[in-house]
């Protein structure tokens, strides 16, 4: 997580001042595509390995910024510069209807196997029961 410089100084002054306030969550930054296509561009011109680290410490960037950003031009996935959807938390209630519609599914093949295993015990008396008719009726009739 990247956090902005202004959040990381206040934390520090906080701690040296004796604050026992906790600072606000950091915030995630988030970068559009523009931003991006430019410093890639201005990373990509730069000279040498030591230009590129000042142009990232400048922005407050890792190089595995760069590399990922790079990788979704690329592709061709311009609109890969863009920040990904993040999936929405979901509330206890929510998590709760998921687990039991799991629940009820599981529930319901175990049922659907259970009926399958008696018709299948089903027929196979059935069948029991016309060999032994079978053999009865061959043994009462005289040879």
């Amino acid at each position: 997580m990247t956090l902005t410089t202004l959040t990381m100084e206040h934390a520090h002054h906080a701690a040296m001042d004796g604050d026992t306030n906790p600072p606000e969550r950091p915030v995630r930054r988030t970068f559009n595509a523009e931003y991006k296509q430019q410093i890639l561009a201005e990373y990509e011109a730069a000279a040498s390995d030591g230009s590129r680290g000042a142009i990232l410490r400048r922005e407050g960037l890792y190089s595995s910024h760069v590399v990922e950003w790079r990788r979704a031009r690329d592709a061709g996935a311009l609109a890969g510069l863009g920040p990904r959807p993040r999936p929405r938390a979901s509330s206890p209630e929510q998590q709760e209807l998921v687990r039991l519609r799991r629940r009820a599914e599981r529930a319901e093949a175990e049922l659907a196997k259970a009926r399958l295993v008696i018709d299948i015990q089903g027929k196979a008396s059935e069948l029991l029961g016309r060999l032994l008719a079978e053999s009865d009726e061959d043994q009462r009739q005289p040879r």
